[in-house]
């Protein structure tokens, strides 16, 4: 009986953006620490509202909050022309959101600039524009795709050269911080290598209202104790002023 044939596949340009990206964040000496967070009182909040806020757009708002105070959630790390640090004034948050591009499925990075100065009800709208809007109207995905058709030695020198040359630039290009998560999907990620100084990645809510909130982080600009702290203060925030905020959200939908 003769054996079953395979198949070649072709490289498409999304994955050839993702190979680039994993080529790069594999440098990085990655650790990552976690918490189990109790967020009962924001479940219920967010559940009482009629139009109820992603819990992406509540995550990045806080964890922007927490930078305002931790300016080594701001930092980078740079090769060129001499090893140094990198400090962003502003945070920018870099979110995965999936999309259907003809046959493949692929994600999108919607970078929202100041998230932290933002109402929620915007970064909602901003979100929603990313996984709505037709992908050829998505400057960002247009920009990454061509680059991504580029011949791979030239690929290599544009990423390399916005990683590690130029600060500003980088944090426009990629971020000062990534948030991802499958939890929409009935999962968690246990494990991320991240491009960026830090990544939120996070399981699901249980009955209790708790979830495990992890963060990978590159270990030449955080150590363990201030990753720690920043999860702590990140649940202190989600259990504040992010919570009051989407009480404000129902009380607004109320007094309409």
């Amino acid at each position: 009986m003769p054996l079953p044939k395979g198949r070649n596949v072709a490289v498409s340009p999304f994955r050839r953006m993702v190979i680039d990206l994993m080529h790069f964040s594999r440098k990085a000496p990655c650790v990552a620490v976690e918490k189990r967070m109790d967020l009962a009182r924001l479940v219920a909040a967010r559940q009482a509202c009629s139009v109820r806020p992603s819990w992406t757009a509540l995550f990045a708002k806080a964890f922007a909050m927490v930078a305002r105070d931790v300016p080594q959630l701001r930092q980078a790390y740079m090769l060129f022309p001499w090893p140094r640090l990198y400090e962003h004034g502003k945070s920018i948050v870099s979110i995965n959101v999936e999309r259907q591009w003809g046959d493949e499925r692929v994600v999108v990075l919607a970078r929202i600039r100041s998230p932290e100065n933002r109402p929620i009800g915007d970064l909602d709208a901003i979100l929603r524009e990313y996984k709505d809007k037709p992908l050829e109207q998505l400057s960002s995905f247009g920009r990454d795709m061509s680059v991504a058709r580029l011949p791979w030695l030239l690929r290599r020198l544009l990423w390399w050269g916005a990683l590690n040359v130029f600060g500003r630039r980088r944090s426009h290009n990629f971020g000062t911080f990534a948030i991802t998560s499958v939890a929409a999907h009935g999962a968690g990620v246990l494990h991320i290598i991240p491009l960026l100084t830090s990544q939120l990645h996070y399981g699901l809510l249980d009955d209790q209202g708790r979830l495990d909130m992890r963060m990978s982080f590159d270990h030449r600009v955080l150590d363990g104790v201030t990753a720690a702290g920043v999860l702590v203060a990140l649940e202190r925030a989600l259990a504040n002023e992010i919570l009051e905020e989407v009480q404000s959200l129902r009380s607004i939908k109320l007094a309409a």
